[in-house]
């Protein structure tokens, strides 16, 4: 039976891949994950590989840099302007940050803009705070759920830490109306060395990770795909719809 495990505490966006977040009170969900999320990011030109995007792991001070929008840009959910960790603002496209963050890394980069996304494993992340929370007291560091870089955070209404798990294969619903917007839980969200980021310094806890890992096998939150698009409202009640099993359902 359809569960309501509680609502929506915050909601976040980030314009530019490993760049610092952006907290929402409402966002469009559509068929690639929220209106305006890691549409951009820096491509290496010193990587062949499969994974050509610079990321906070290779460049901690990436999560200092904030993406801006200013009136001119033309109603788009797309940063127009990038402010530099010293506080200078720099056009996202332009030459200047380019320069300023292949300085940074050792390497050309360039800003690139993917219509669709450019994601790690799936579109839509997805943690309770009552997880972010105890991987940080375990850690021994404030709590601070912009180490996790989640898309929305639930305030459970069970206030159990690491409760994602249980939702693997069945369907989060925001809202109670039968056209609510839907994601399916598709897999654990496996964490990587960017929980040790902080978030106002750049600097690295590696105790974060290490709890994660002792934890809970090192997983916090989980992965979804979208199932149905609408709006998402910070406050929206969630639903959870378990998996059907094929051998008692008709």
């Amino acid at each position: 039976m359809p569960l309501k495990i509680g609502q929506i505490e915050a909601i976040f966006r980030y314009p530019v891949k490993s760049m610092r977040g952006e907290p929402l009170a409402a966002a469009a969900l559509g068929w690639h994950g929220l209106d305006g999320d890691r549409r951009l990011a820096f491509r290496r030109f010193d990587e062949r590989g499969g994974f050509p995007w610079l990321t906070a792991s290779k460049l901690p001070d990436l999560v200092l840099f904030t993406p801006q929008r200013r009136e001119d840009g033309k109603g788009e959910a797309l940063p127009t302007h990038v402010l530099t960790p010293e506080g200078k603002e720099m056009l996202v496209f332009g030459e200047a940050l380019a320069a300023e963050v292949s300085r940074r890394y050792g390497a050309p980069v360039e800003m690139t803009h993917l219509k669709h996304g450019i994601f790690d494993d799936a579109s839509i992340s997805v943690i309770t705070s009552d997880t972010v929370r105890e991987v940080c007291r375990l850690a021994g560091v404030s709590a601070d759920v912009r180490r996790f870089r989640p898309n929305i955070v639930i305030r459970s209404t069970r206030g159990v830490p690491f409760e994602e798990d249980e939702w693997l294969g069945g369907v989060l619903t925001f809202g109670e109306a039968d056209d609510a917007p839907a994601v399916t839980a598709t897999m654990h969200d496996v964490r990587c060395a960017m929980v040790n980021i902080d978030p106002d310094r750049g600097s690295l806890a590696p105790e974060v990770l290490k709890a994660a890992l002792r934890a809970n096998q090192n997983n916090a939150g989980i992965y979804g795909a979208v199932t149905r698009i609408g709006r998402l409202d910070v406050g929206q009640t969630i639903v959870f719809h378990p998996a059907r099993n094929p051998l008692t359902s008709k």
